[in-house]
């Protein structure tokens, strides 16, 4: 069998919230990086294995990637760790897959919303080796703190971008900044961005800022390139 071709440029892997789709990220994520081909986009929605883990809001059978025990979200929520630990597993099979293609694990960026970015930053913490970074909006840590023994030395090295909204009602802005506190004391390099009057959504400053992030950890320079806008969440 022939080795995996190289795959060139980066991978921005991005996971939905809650009551989301792979698809609907796409539409408000990927005109920031239109005009970015070094950088390929992937939107994946939480697979069939994982419909188990919805729950019921009222009268509605949402989407998600593992259980939620109820709203809003504390720095001290205790969660569905199991569900969240088989999630992080099918994270690690689309990074691993990626990498076996030739992508460099340090080209690979895992992001995310809410609870994406919840399951993107417990991702990134268990998985072995140095990623290119990750970033979090409007997200929390979804394993308790005994897991930091669990968190490999590698993983350790790679940087975190927190965004979070301080009016946020639903993930409260105290589990994000207790989120990265959590990291720092890992001697992980997580970088906080509060944003007064913010809800729980995407906004274009966020997302120009993230784009700016993601473009400087692999080496692509700016120059006269845009980013289109996109509308709040």
């Amino acid at each position: 069998m022939a080795p995996p071709s190289s795959a060139a440029g980066g991978l921005l892997l991005w996971l939905h919230g809650s009551a989301e789709t792979g698809e609907q990220s796409r539409a408000q994520v990927a005109p920031y990086f239109s005009a970015v081909p070094e950088l390929r986009l992937s939107f994946p929605t939480t697979p069939i294995a994982c419909y188990a883990a919805m729950f019921v809001a009222g009268d509605e059978v949402i989407t998600a990637w593992f259980g939620i025990p109820g709203v809003p979200i504390t720095a001290t929520t205790v969660r569905d760790e199991k569900g969240v630990l088989k999630a992080v597993e099918h994270v690690h099979e689309m990074i691993n897959k990626e990498v076996a293609s030739g992508t460099s694990p340090t080209s690979i960026f895992v992001c995310g919303l809410s609870q994406g970015g919840a399951l993107a930053i417990a991702s990134v913490l268990l998985y072995p080796q140095t990623l290119g970074g990750c970033v979090v909006f409007s997200g929390s840590i979804p394993l308790s703190k005994s897991f930091a023994e669990k968190v490999p030395p590698e993983a350790r090295k790679t940087p975190v971008l927190w965004l979070h909204g301080m009016a946020d009602g639903l993930v409260l802005f105290e589990a994000g900044h207790a989120g990265c506190a959590f990291l720092q004391e890992l001697g992980m390099a997580c970088e906080f961005k509060g944003y007064p009057d913010l809800g729980h959504s995407l906004v274009d400053e966020e997302l120009h800022y993230f784009r700016q992030w993601i473009l400087e950890r692999l080496g692509i320079s700016q120059g006269t390139r845009t980013a289109r806008s996109s509308s709040p969440s």
